[in-house]
């Protein structure tokens, strides 16, 4: 079995662990990877689950680390592999002048990329009849592991700290979605521009589409490389249905937005997460993608993971071949683009380790 369809594999069906404490701690709730843990395996970091329905059932096991500090992985009972999981972050030890840890204002997400919620509240998710129905953003500040605004001074320092400390290498800052028209924009400009006046590092800023296109202009100017707009559903029965307030906005405006950023950020440095599972066909998925990539976005689909504490806790995760039908078409279709997960200069594509999207790619150069 390839690297590719085994990191696929782990990421539709998760994993159980023999020592839960190996390597650093994994993510519950929140925004980006919740409930999923970070390991090596060949030359890929990955986010694999851990703490959802379908892990607690998986094949896969993974056994307590070696004196090397590497772990086998069984899949019922027949050794697929050996992993290693990245230790704990030297800057989560810290804590701001006022007493706030580190790991409260950015986290490590894979093995050399920090990232940060900049608003852990969003207008969708406060109202039930809005919220996205995947979506835990606040499940981390309601347990204390985050605050609600980090100001462009606290990102600043920490993120310098985990430079210095950690060797991280780009950095993705989402944001909930405020009430204003620039959806978040305002507040990734300002954090920018305190990161970069302390630390030469590059960026993805993540928002939903600004209503005034130039927005993109001012991100760009503040000093985020790359900009992620997500979709995360592609049809607009799904759209409707899962995420009923973001899909007011309507698939138009994503249209007219990722234009005018790629003539911004640059063919490849616009991107949008898909989440497939979600109850698009593979086919709808790869119909968006192709008209993504023509446009010179980059489309990072990724297995949707049912999240503990969500109204999609009990909905299924995609199987493995339902992802391999979409992901191997897709990394030829990204390359023939002129893209690749490793020409972004920030962010989750770059990044890669939510998908084995990037594997697939690789095959293709290969």
């Amino acid at each position: 079995m390839s690297d590719s369809d085994l990191i696929n594999e782990l990421q539709t069906q998760g994993m159980r662990l023999v020592d839960p404490n190996a390597g650093h701690e994994a993510r519950r709730g929140g925004a980006g990877p919740s409930d999923h843990k970070a390991l090596t395996i060949g030359n890929n970091t990955i986010m694999v689950p851990v703490h959802t329905a379908p892990a607690f059932k998986s094949p896969f096991m993974v056994d307590a680390p070696d004196k090397d500090g590497k772990s086998k992985v069984t899949r019922n009972g027949q050794e697929v592999a050996k992993i290693k999981f990245p230790g704990r972050p030297k800057f989560y030890d810290l804590k701001t002048e006022d007493g706030i840890p580190y790991n409260h204002i950015a986290t490590l997400h894979s093995r050399n990329v920090l990232a940060t919620t900049i608003l852990q509240t969003c207008i969708r998710y406060e109202s039930r009849k809005k919220t996205c129905k995947f979506c835990s953003i606040g499940q981390s500040l309601a347990a204390g592991r985050t605050i609600a605004h980090k100001t462009p001074e606290q990102l600043a320092e920490v993120v310098k700290a985990a430079v210095d400390l950690d060797g991280i290498e780009h950095m993705v800052m989402t944001t909930g979605t405020p009430a204003g028209k620039d959806r978040g924009a305002s507040v990734l400009v300002d954090s920018a521009k305190a990161i970069k006046a302390a630390v030469d590092l590059p960026i993805q800023g993540q928002c939903e589409p600004p209503d005034d296109e130039a927005w993109h202009q001012k991100m760009f100017d503040a000093g985020i490389d790359s900009l992620g707009m997500h979709l995360e559903a592609v049809t607009p029965q799904v759209r409707a249905e899962i995420m009923p307030g973001k899909a007011t906005v309507p698939l138009e405006k994503y249209y007219s937005s990722f234009e005018a950023a790629v003539k911004v950020f640059g063919h490849g440095q616009v991107s949008t997460y898909i989440l497939a599972g979600l109850g698009d066909t593979a086919e709808a998925i790869l119909e968006m993608s192709e008209r993504l990539c023509e446009m010179g976005v980059y489309p990072f689909v990724v297995p949707f993971v049912p999240i503990s504490g969500t109204p999609l806790e009990s909905h299924p995760a995609p199987s493995s071949e339902f992802m391999a039908s979409i992901l191997r078409p897709l990394g030829q279709m990204i390359v023939q683009s002129g893209m690749k997960s490793e020409d972004i200069k920030a962010g989750c594509g770059r990044c890669g380790a939510c998908s084995a999207l990037s594997t697939y790619e690789k095959l293709m150069v290969n």
